[in-house]
């Protein structure tokens, strides 16, 4: 691992890390990454989509010998088309390539293999049937994460897991329309949904729900509620007030001092600055003229 200096504070542990991953998503992550494992499940794990690094540390994690992680990014490129173009520079504009590996270089010994690029590189550089988990949080466009999900379809494993970002919130609707167009019409099977994830698979999620379901029972951290629709059992969760994100090692900067800040000190006030001409002349008015020249001149100047 080759270190350079860095260019943001480095992060001590995974919250340091800016990025939109919650606790309730941190919990499922590691539940169906333990999962796979424990039940010797193996196959590579991509992540297209990736910010500052905060999922990809915790995905990171679970790679094996002989299996590879990917991860796929615009990061300070070019996007395809205008629409992603615009995307990319009103949200992720402070994102670079190397902000995301210094910050995953702070907890792995090495990096994961790295695109750079728009995710319709993907299915070019990911072999089909190749993965056991993919999350996809890249473009919120339709036509984007409409052939992302198509991406995933191809490079999982069968039983694999795929996880979907952004399927139902408010600024994200070409999101919510690919993902439940792929439910509906593409096959895709829901597992669970969280208050911003969609996990689900193209095989058969019956068995993963109940493991899932008896789990969250267990736990006094988390809302369940469970619905039919279009013949598709939806289990959703939310998180309670005080759910603890799993355990995670601290980063290799978690026992380095912290840098001592400069205090902050206001700027000086400063008094706008006087017009002395029209002052002076006011003075000497009132100070060797007869109060009524004083008043015809003061007249004069506040017309002028």
């Amino acid at each position: 691992m080759t270190l350079v200096p860095r260019t943001i504070r480095p992060p001590r542990r995974l919250d340091d890390v800016p990025g939109w991953f919650p606790v309730l998503d941190q919990v499922l992550f590691e539940w169906f990454l333990d999962r796979q494992e424990s039940t010797g499940t193996r196959g590579d794990l991509l992540e297209v989509g990736v910010y500052m690094g905060k999922s990809a540390i915790c995905v990171g994690r679970h790679s094996r010998d002989g299996e590879q992680f990917t991860v796929c990014d615009l990061f300070e490129g070019d996007a395809l088309d205008e629409a992603n173009q615009a995307e990319s520079t009103k949200s992720y504009s402070s994102l670079t390539q190397r902000t995301f590996e210094e910050n995953y270089l702070a907890f792995h010994e090495e990096l994961p293999r790295v695109l750079k690029g728009p995710s319709s590189i993907v299915p070019a550089e990911v072999a089909p049937a190749s993965c056991r988990f993919v999350h996809i949080d890249a473009s919120h466009l339709y036509e984007h994460v409409h052939n992302d999900i198509g991406a995933a379809h191809d490079a999982l494993l069968p039983g694999g897991i795929v996880v979907l970002d952004d399927f139902r919130s408010e600024h994200t609707p070409g999101v919510s329309v690919a993902v439940w167009e792929a439910v509906l019409n593409r096959g895709l099977r829901p597992i669970c949904l969280s208050t911003q994830k969609l996990y689900g698979t193209w095989g058969d999620p019956e068995p993963i729900q109940e493991e899932l379901l008896a789990m969250v029972r267990g736990r006094e951290d988390c809302h369940l509620s469970i619905q039919q629709a279009a013949g598709h059992r939806l289990v959703r969760f939310k998180s309670k007030k005080g759910m603890q994100a799993p355990p995670f090692p601290p980063s290799r900067f978690a026992h380095e001092p912290v840098p001592e800040e400069a205090p902050h000190r206001p700027a000086a006030a400063t008094a706008p600055p006087r017009r002395a001409g029209r002052s002076r002349t006011r003075r000497l008015a009132a100070d060797v003229l007869p109060p009524i020249l004083t008043r015809a001149i003061r007249n004069g100047l506040s017309r002028s």
